[in-house]
């Protein structure tokens, strides 16, 4: 749509040029920044992968399973689920969002052999902590702000973890209440 308004305004202006030199110089600037993200994408998965080989993200289930187990009730017996789910949370709290998407596919393939009601409840959760995830290094959002010049690219850390935290702590309880309500309305019936 932006281009077709750029280029009726460039036609109406009689400035065709001015219009192909912007197109062609924003096409450049967003190759030059995919590739830019895609270098620090295989960095972070790599990294991902090497904490999955070595325990690491073991460890961290082991400090996450209070607060998954809480969170995914329905689906505590069923390891796949419980390990697709803590991998997903592990990559968002690590701010690689592209690399928490493998793992956030395999829970809901996983959450499939759950009861349908339960597997509501779980890829409700799941979805809210995917998209509000808590970032404890928000390295994509660095790795653009170093691409854009910035002198000190991870001093955004502490709003984006505050924000995160809230906008995490506000879904959890909104998919809690809503299920709530729901469960007590099915009471009734």
């Amino acid at each position: 749509m932006l281009s077709v308004s750029a280029l009726i305004c460039g036609f109406f202006t009689n400035d065709m040029t001015s219009i192909s030199a912007a197109s062609m110089e924003s096409c450049t600037k967003a190759v030059e920044l995919v590739l830019y993200l895609s270098g620090s994408m295989c960095l972070w998965g790599g990294l991902m992968k090497i904490c999955e080989r070595s325990g690491i993200t073991a460890a961290i289930a082991r400090m996450l399973s209070p607060v998954t187990k809480l969170l995914f009730k329905e689906a505590v017996h069923c390891p796949a689920v419980m390990n697709a789910v803590t991998m997903n949370l592990t990559a968002n709290l690590l701010g690689l969002g592209n690399a928490a998407t493998p793992s956030g596919i395999a829970a809901v393939k996983a959450m499939q052999q759950l009861p349908p009601a339960a597997r509501k409840k779980c890829i409700s959760m799941l979805v809210v902590l995917n998209t509000a995830s808590i970032q404890l290094i928000p390295s994509t959002i660095a790795a653009m702000r170093l691409e854009h010049g910035a002198a000190s690219p991870f001093d955004v850390t502490p709003s984006i973890l505050f924000s995160s935290l809230v906008s995490v702590t506000a879904g959890c309880l909104t998919v809690y209440a809503l299920n709530l309500r729901k469960d007590k309305r099915h009471e009734f019936q």
